[in-house]
């Protein structure tokens, strides 16, 4: 049964642990009071220690399960995580061309956290000329930019000239993520509108931190599904990211 919540749709690869992927995904939305739906890429074994195995969904299924979802379910907003190939990308952007489904938020996942590839390397072109031209933000870490642009990022100040690159990509809103830069703070730069926005917080020291990231882009589908403007749904995305980061911080 479905209540009445906006929904958003994760298509994303599947975490064996539970910390990550579509896993994490769903249970932010759901924890964000929004209805999950998904549609998955790849099926992976995996925990935070690394990705020890995995397979990659053949095209055609996963573009039926997003038709299928849009068939049935008004799609405030959708995200995609790891994709696994080329093949996919192309048939994920072809089907968000068709479909309506909302403002796409890509994460331009790659690797996982502790290692294991999540993104064929060859595929990276496919995602950088087809899949971030649509999207209505991508939010890359460090690693994630520095590998799409090809350009070291130590500071804010290259945190803010890769955010105007990336956006030279097509993208209409880029949000890097500065939880490896170096020191005792994790800044994020929303770059929107041709406007640098920063959202600050400090680094927690945490056991595992497996998934932040996924859960942070799917913070801010929620947000975008629940209606909340841009700016909005990343700052709310950030606080609650933090507060959960809190509960799990190690002295």
């Amino acid at each position: 049964m479905i209540p009445g919540w906006p929904v958003a749709l994760s298509v994303a690869g599947s975490d064996s642990w539970g910390g990550a992927g579509m896993e994490a995904d769903l249970r932010t939305f759901a924890e964000l009071g929004v209805w999950g739906a998904a549609a998955v890429t790849a099926v992976t074994a995996q925990n935070h220690k690394g990705v020890l195995a995995s397979t990659v969904m053949a095209p055609g299924l996963v573009v039926e399960q997003i038709a299928a979802v849009a068939d049935a379910l008004q799609v405030g907003a959708l995200k995609t995580g790891m994709l696994g190939d080329a093949a996919v990308i192309e048939a994920v952007v072809a089907a968000y061309g068709e479909l309506h489904l909302g403002p796409l938020v890509v994460d331009p996942v790659q690797a996982a956290s502790h290692g294991g590839n999540l993104l064929d390397p060859e595929a990276l072109p496919f995602l950088v000329s087809k899949l971030l031209p649509a999207a209505a933000l991508i939010t890359p870490n460090i690693p994630e930019a520095e590998a799409i642009i090809g350009v070291e990022i130590t500071g804010r100040r290259e945190m803010a000239l890769a955010a105007r690159e990336l956006a030279g990509l097509g993208p209409a809103a880029v949000l890097v993520k500065g939880g490896h830069l170096a020191g005792d703070a994790s800044p994020d730069l929303l770059w929107a509108g041709g406007e640098e926005i920063w959202f600050e917080g400090p680094k927690l020291k945490v056991r595992h931190s497996h998934g932040t990231g996924c859960t942070l882009s799917a913070a801010i589908t929620a947000g975008l599904a629940r209606g909340d403007d841009l700016v909005e749904a990343c700052r709310s995305a950030k606080s609650y990211v933090s507060k959960c980061l809190g509960a799990l911080a190690v002295s």
